[in-house]
């Protein structure tokens, strides 16, 4: 099949992993759907995947779509985080509709990463302390400082990394420092409820130290 074909049915695998996280009480889940690096993929499969993100993100956006009865059911603040200056106006615009429409959930979040690195984010956030120093005539950075400057300010507890790949490939750096890193060899539209339950059954029964 053509590469976006797949991704095709990467995308209807979304909802059925949200529900699963939400039967599971997960409070944050970030999705890493376009990295920075992939826009470098030939146009004709950016082409294909900025259609099929905008299809899909119409669809949500919907108020009696089953993703959006999803997101109203359980009170989830849908979010999303990138480089917006490299991604078509329509689907900026589908982007910030549906993080207005959800904005007043806070029960849960739900992070979807699209033209996103962590590099990227890193750069954005000394960029940010760079002007503060700037207008402010002082510089103060510490661990802190930049947390508040990121994208995501929550750690990450659990990356699930499909398709037998053990590295993070640039994926929230920062936030990644003490995560645990679940692997399995299934792809991603192939992921199964059963290997979702492992993930989190193998997380249970890791003793976190945390550098200490």
């Amino acid at each position: 099949m053509k590469p976006w074909e797949g991704h095709r049915f990467g995308i209807e695998k979304l909802r059925d992993v949200l529900n699963w996280c939400l039967e599971y009480n997960i409070r944050q889940v970030s999705i890493w759907v376009l990295s920075t690096e992939n826009l470098r993929r030939s146009k004709e499969e950016l082409d294909a995947i900025f259609r099929l993100l905008w299809e899909y993100m119409k669809k949500w956006e919907e108020e009696k779509s089953p993703f959006y009865e999803l997101v109203r059911k359980y009170e989830v603040q849908v979010r999303f985080f990138g480089d917006f200056r490299k991604l078509p106006p329509e689907i900026v615009r589908l982007m910030r509709t549906i993080m207005r429409k959800t904005r007043k959930y806070h029960k849960t979040m739900l992070n979807f990463l699209v033209c996103y690195g962590g590099k990227f984010e890193l750069t954005q956030a000394v960029k940010k302390l760079i002007k503060k120093a700037k207008e402010s005539g002082r510089i103060r950075i510490t661990e802190k400082t930049i947390e508040k400057h990121l994208l995501i300010q929550s750690n990450v507890d659990l990356i699930i990394r499909t398709g037998g790949m053990s590295r993070l490939s640039n994926f929230l750096l920062w936030q990644s420092a003490y995560s645990e890193i679940y692997v399995t060899e299934t792809l991603w539209p192939a992921f199964t409820k059963n290997e979702f339950v492992k993930a989190l059954e193998w997380f249970s029964s890791v003793q976190r130290n945390f550098g200490r």
